[in-house]
C-alpha cells in the first residue's frame, strides 16, 4: 500500500470526527457565554446523531430551561439517551429526575438503577445520593452499612458534603458496623459504563 493511499484512509477515518468535535466545542463556547440558542443549534444535530455528550447537554438545557422552555420530560428523554451509552453525568441526572419525580412520577427503582451506574463509575455526587437512599430506605431497604460505604467513597472522590454526612452516621453506628462499611469501601472497584 502506498503512503498516499494509507494517508487517505487514515484521514477518511478521522475527518468526520473533526467537524463533530468542533461543533460540540462551538456549543460549549456559546453555552459558557450564555448564548443558549447557539448552543442548542450546535448540539441538537449531534445529539440526534447519537453523540452521548451532546445528548447530556441537551438534557441539561431542557432541565434548566436554557435556550428552550424548561421541560423535564425532554430532559429525561435526552439524559436517558446519553445514560444508556454510559455517560455518568447523564446517569446521575436521570436518576435524580426519577428520584425527585421530575418529568414524570417518582420511581425509586429507576433512580436506584441510574444512580448506581453513575456511582459505580466513581461519580461522587451519585455515591452520596445512593448513600442517602440507603440511609433513609428510599427505594432500597434501609442499610446504614451501605450508606456509610457509599459516603466513604464519595468523600474519597471529592464530594464536600460526604464528610459531614459521615460524621452524622458515625453517631448512629457501632464500631463493628463502621469497620464493615470501611472494608466494603476499600474493596470497591470502579466499573465501566
Amino acid at each position: 500500500m502506498s503512503f498516499r493511499l494509507a494517508l487517505i484512509l487514515v484521514l477518511s477515518i478521522f475527518y468526520p470526527a473533526v467537524p463533530t468535535w468542533a461543533d460540540f466545542q462551538a456549543g460549549m463556547t456559546a453555552h459558557d457565554s450564555e448564548d443558549y440558542a447557539t448552543a442548542l443549534r450546535e448540539w441538537q444535530p449531534l445529539a440526534e446523531q447519537g453523540d452521548a455528550l451532546a445528548q447530556y447537554q441537551m438534557g441539561l438545557l431542557y432541565h434548566k430551561g436554557r435556550g428552550v422552555p424548561q421541560d423535564d420530560v425532554q430532559a429525561r428523554k435526552w439524559y436517558g439517551k446519553a445514560a444508556v451509552q454510559g455517560q455518568a453525568k447523564a446517569q446521575f441526572s436521570l436518576g435524580t429526575l426519577y428520584f425527585n419525580g421530575e418529568g414524570g412520577p417518582k420511581d425509586y427503582q429507576q433512580a436506584l438503577r441510574w444512580l448506581r451506574r453513575a456511582a459505580d463509575q466513581g461519580m461522587p455526587l451519585a455515591q452520596t445520593k445512593l448513600a442517602i437512599m440507603y440511609d433513609y430506605g428510599e427505594g432500597v431497604p434501609k442499610d446504614k452499612v451501605q450508606a456509610y460505604k457509599w459516603l466513604t467513597l464519595a468523600a474519597k472522590h471529592g464530594d464536600k458534603s460526604a464528610p459531614l454526612l459521615l460524621a452524622s452516621l458515625d453517631k448512629e453506628m457501632t464500631e463493628a458496623r463502621i469497620a464493615k462499611a470501611k472494608k466494603l469501601a476499600s474493596e470497591w472497584e470502579p466499573k465501566g459504563p
